[in-house]
């Protein structure tokens, strides 16, 4: 008898309490967004967000939205706005036509306030931040109602109203719903849902001076879009019934529901807008898209791929209990995503001169350089060779130490793709730095000739001098010092001081000289290195290190 079993597909807790939802007739379709506030640029625990919530669309036949939620014109700026929307689609998240704002909506926030105090359900508050946050009580103390809370609703509305056409002062009166004070839920105890405040919104300009706050905003923006699952982190957990009372209170049909994940956590690195302002303010790194940051402007700056962190937000996968991820997972992703699609290059991070005594003068031969061992389809180049090469300084050693297999007086290695060579001394300067290595070659060890004489233990590679293209090179560690921690006991941040060095006097092959923005290659032994898009030009190649090649991650089967 056949055995017939089906192909049982995990399905993580979300992804159960959509089917749940859709098998009960909760729900017709699904729809999500991503609402982002504009107040700085997006990082990867963002990349999480975006793609879990389109991926839920795409599995489900749905729709995805991108919508910002600019509710706060005190801290949001266009520029922001206009890298979330780079970073959005560079991710392959399509939201088609779908780009909204919270901001087009005010005219209904503002409709649904008028339906809550006409309700008895909103109330306009004399008290000062300070005197609510007093009245708020904690954890261990109940809520004390304001003095204002029971106005009619003749006079909330007419102070209301007085609000939006710009009466008062900023925190002069705040509009709060009226839930209950006595609610173990601090987030139920009569919120503000509405303030005052004298400024230029980025969308709307001057033509409010009202603006809603967050948990009341973000329920009626997912409302009117028909979003069904507002998906987000777990830190909103405890707003999950302000959510649900705004939804039910404003008398929205199909409401959506709110169903939270974990956030992601790498360890030691700096995603705190707070952190990342100082560090840019005060010149320490280049701006938000800074390599060494973990935005995703400073990722694809750095050379990361959109598949590499798909797939790492694959690995690290949707729970429900906050966990740290270590970044070598991140650099694990780009290993395996560049590995097998980048051409191997030779490139001289630390030059030293070898001149090959023996090989003619002015003679140029182009040898055949398969571009990946282990990707025939990317096929050959051709690469220069001659009697002066570049190599670099830690492959020669005067005195070698036991098990040094490259160059030193009297042994012979492989030149990569080329020739054996033997060492027959160096050259040194006034202070006895060694400026020039000399050797001879072989001609009858020519790569790919055949020749199945004598073996060696070492291989090195080089660059030829003649044509030669110089280059910077930019290598990166963690911004923070990852032995001693992320911040230091006074909460400032712990800088690690190696965390950008710069060589100026780097070599490379003449193939780079066409190389765009953003084009990546793997440097043979010193690893993945990309194009810089800022300061790279064609009469200056600027190349930024992705990653080592070398990784302690390993992925258990």
């Amino acid at each position: 008898m056949e055995d017939n079993k089906e192909e049982v597909v995990s399905k993580n807790f979300i992804e159960q309490e959509i089917d749940k939802d859709l098998a009960e007739g909760v729900y017709d379709h699904v729809q999500t967004r991503f609402p982002p506030e504009p107040n700085g640029y997006l990082h990867i625990g963002h990349a999480k967000s975006i793609l879990l919530n389109y991926g839920l669309a795409q599995k489900y036949g749905g729709k995805f939205n991108l919508r910002f939620d600019d509710t706060n014109p005190t801290k949001e700026k266009t520029e922001f706005v206009e890298s979330i929307i780079e970073d959005v689609k560079w991710l392959g998240a399509d939201f088609e036509d779908r780009l909204f704002f919270a901001s087009n909506y005010f005219q209904e926030m503002y409709d649904c306030a008028i339906l809550l105090i006409k309700k008895g359900k909103a109330f306009v508050c004399d008290l000062t931040a300070e005197e609510i946050r007093e009245y708020r009580g904690d954890f261990k103390t109940p809520g004390k109602e304001s003095p204002y809370r029971n106005r009619s609703v003749e006079e909330n509305l007419k102070l209301f109203e007085e609000m939006k056409e710009g009466s008062y002062k900023d925190g002069e009166r705040v509009l709060r719903a009226k839930i209950d004070m006595a609610s173990p839920n601090i987030n139920m105890r009569d919120p503000v849902i509405y303030r005052v405040a004298h400024m230029a919104h980025h969308n709307t300009g001057d033509q409010w001076c009202i603006y809603p706050m967050y948990d009341f905003a973000h329920p009626i923006e997912d409302a009117i879009e028909r979003i069904t699952h507002s998906i987000c982190t777990l830190e909103f957990e405890d707003h999950r019934p302000l959510y649900d009372w705004v939804v039910k209170e404003c008398e929205f049909a199909n409401p959506p529901r709110q169903i939270e994940f974990a956030k992601l956590y790498l360890t030691n690195v700096v995603t705190g807008k707070r952190y990342i302002k100082k560090l840019v303010e005060d010149g320490i790194v280049d701006g938000w898209e800074d390599p060494r940051l973990v935005s995703i402007a400073a990722l694809r700056r750095r050379g990361y791929t959109p598949e590499s962190l798909r797939m790492f937000v694959d690995l690290v996968g949707v729970s429900k209990a906050n966990s740290s991820v270590d970044y070598a997972m991140l650099e694990y992703c780009i290993r395996e995503d560049l590995k097998l699609k980048r051409p191997r290059m030779m490139a001289i991070l630390d030059p030293i001169k070898l001149v090959i005594d023996n090989y003619p003068e002015e003679a140029i031969e182009y040898l055949d350089v398969a571009n990946n061992l282990e990707n025939p389809e990317l096929g050959e180049r051709k690469v220069p060779f001659g009697r002066e090469l570049y190599i670099e300084r830690e492959d020669f050693m005067e005195e070698p130490i036991k098990k040094y297999f490259r160059l030193f007086p009297g042994n012979e290695v492989r030149l990569m793709n080329a020739y054996f060579v033997t060492c027959t001394g160096c050259e040194k300067d006034a202070d006895g730095n060694v400026t020039v290595v000399h050797c001879t070659y072989d001609p009858e060890t020519k790569s790919g000739s055949g020749f199945e004489g004598r073996k060696v233990k070492g291989t090195i590679h080089w660059v030829a001098a003649s044509t030669a293209v110089q280059a910077e090179c930019r290598l990166y560690e963690n911004i923070v010092d990852e032995e001693k921690g992320k911040l230091n006991e006074d909460g400032s941040l712990n800088l690690n001081p190696n965390s950008l060095t710069i060589l100026k006097n780097c070599y490379v092959e003449p193939s780079f000289s066409n190389a765009k923005a953003y084009d990546s290659f793997q440097f043979v032994r010193n690893g993945f290195f990309c194009i810089d898009c800022k300061d790279s030009r064609e009469d200056h190649l600027v190349f930024n290190r992705i990653v080592s090649l070398k990784s302690s991650f390993k992925i258990t089967k």
